[in-house]
């Protein structure tokens, strides 16, 4: 069974696409075969890969009225056993289109439909707002990960978030799991970062990650150089905390997975 991840938070300078970047990596580095889907109109991820001019189809030509097979979308990374489905900026129209589509909901989930079987990760990287696209992620996701800046102002608007998850859960897709909560650009030098850590683990408890994602000024220059962290630094700490961070969330699949087959065999 597939796995489709949602990384999530409407706030902006999370961490969120670095996340989805060197998540998707160090899953794919564990030899699971992986797909990181960009659905942010700011097409980050997909520049972290591939120059602006080599992306030609996109996730708007998937998801909007043109039809386009996602197959002909995925292209592959130079990291083994990761591809990545590119978004340029043209998917920022999607919203528009959409509006009053009685479907719009579920493009994304028709659209994984046919190519789940040929991936154990599905990784998507949503935009730092809750409209139509990321919707669409959480309707299509078995599991949603959300990344939170160890910050005085940290789980600001969290509220909204966890009100849509619920949603979501209540009807279109009730088998969403929270995946956790994962604490990015952790100074643990200061106090601040500290105390923020002590109100997230308030609000979410044991749904917090263990791995914490420091500051880390590797992190933020790898994109420029199309690199993830373990081939730019893989001796950094953002190299190590992600791939911890990446046996944590195969850890908590795998016990749903098992969970959930327990629940279907009573």
């Amino acid at each position: 069974m597939t796995s489709i991840l949602a990384i999530t938070n409407q706030k902006g300078g999370v961490g969120k696409t670095t996340t989805a970047i060197n998540l998707a990596a160090a899953i794919a580095r564990r030899k699971r075969r992986t797909l990181l889907v960009d659905l942010d109109p700011q097409g980050n991820s997909s520049l972290a890969f591939f120059d602006s001019a080599e992306v030609v189809a996109s996730m708007f030509d998937v998801l909007s009225e043109q039809h386009v097979d996602l197959r002909q979308v995925i292209r592959p990374s130079k990291v083994e056993n990761l591809s990545l489905a590119p978004a340029r900026l043209s998917l920022a129209k999607l919203e528009q289109q959409l509006v009053g589509q009685f479907d719009a909901p579920f493009k994304l989930k028709d659209a994984l439909l046919g190519i789940q079987k040929d991936y154990d990760f599905i990784v998507l990287d949503t935009p730092p707002t809750l409209g139509i696209l990321t919707v669409n992620a959480l309707v299509a996701a078995t599991h949603l990960l959300i990344p939170v800046q160890a910050s005085y102002f940290a789980i600001e608007g969290t509220d909204d978030l966890l009100e849509t998850y619920s949603r979501i859960r209540a009807r279109p897709n009730p088998d969403l799991k929270m995946a956790g909560v994962l604490i990015t650009l952790f100074d643990r030098r200061t106090n601040i970062a500290k105390d923020a850590v002590e109100q997230i683990r308030s609000v979410f408890g044991p749904a917090l990650f263990k791995t914490r994602i420091s500051r880390n000024v590797r992190l933020e220059e790898s994109p420029a150089y199309r690199q993830t962290i373990f081939t730019f630094a893989p001796s950094s700490p953002g190299a190590i905390e992600y791939r911890k961070l990446a046996e944590e969330v195969i850890a908590r699949v795998q016990a749903d997975r098992v969970a959930r087959h327990s629940e279907d065999a009573a």
